[in-house]
């Protein structure tokens, strides 16, 4: 059973935020080989959630919600992340299905963004995601920028 957070960066708690960027680095810079500062200083300011999912106590799957002050720009998903020790578990789509609704419930105006790796595109495809951007090098690692645009009633 995973015990799902989705909190304003001003409720983590020091154990929250110390497993959050462990866990981001163990994939994205030592599984992926990607040497990069992945404490890029957005995780601590303005409307900036966090989800995460616990299982017995360890985190094991996160996502950053991103919310510029310019309320024409979109909300931005990122570091979306599934610990190595879950994975086939299906909890990424938990979790992009609990991104996309916290976006609809704290911004329902916005559309959103996300800059996927490229090999994932029908996943996000799956949540209504477009391709918006050619292929690109990040970090040496091809991605595409996709967008989910606001679904009107």
């Amino acid at each position: 059973m995973i015990r799902w957070q989705d909190i304003h960066h001003s409720e983590l708690t020091v154990p929250e935020l110390y497993a959050l960027l462990k866990l981001r680095c163990e994939v994205f810079v030592v599984e992926q080989t990607c040497p990069y500062l992945d404490v890029d200083g957005d995780d601590l300011v303005g409307n900036n959630r966090h989800l995460l999912g616990w299982k017995d106590n360890e985190l094991v799957a996160y996502a950053r919600i991103l919310k510029s002050d310019d309320e024409l720009e979109p909300v931005v998903i990122g570091r979306v992340i599934v610990s190595p020790a879950v994975r086939g578990e299906k909890l990424g789509y938990q979790l992009m299905e609990r991104a996309v609704a916290s976006c609809q419930q704290h911004w329902p105006q916005s559309a959103l963004y996300l800059g996927a790796q490229a090999h994932l595109q029908p996943f996000y495809a799956h949540f209504g995601f477009v391709p918006v951007t050619d292929v690109y090098d990040e970090d040496g690692i091809p991605h595409i920028g996709m967008v989910r645009e606001v679904r009107q009633a």
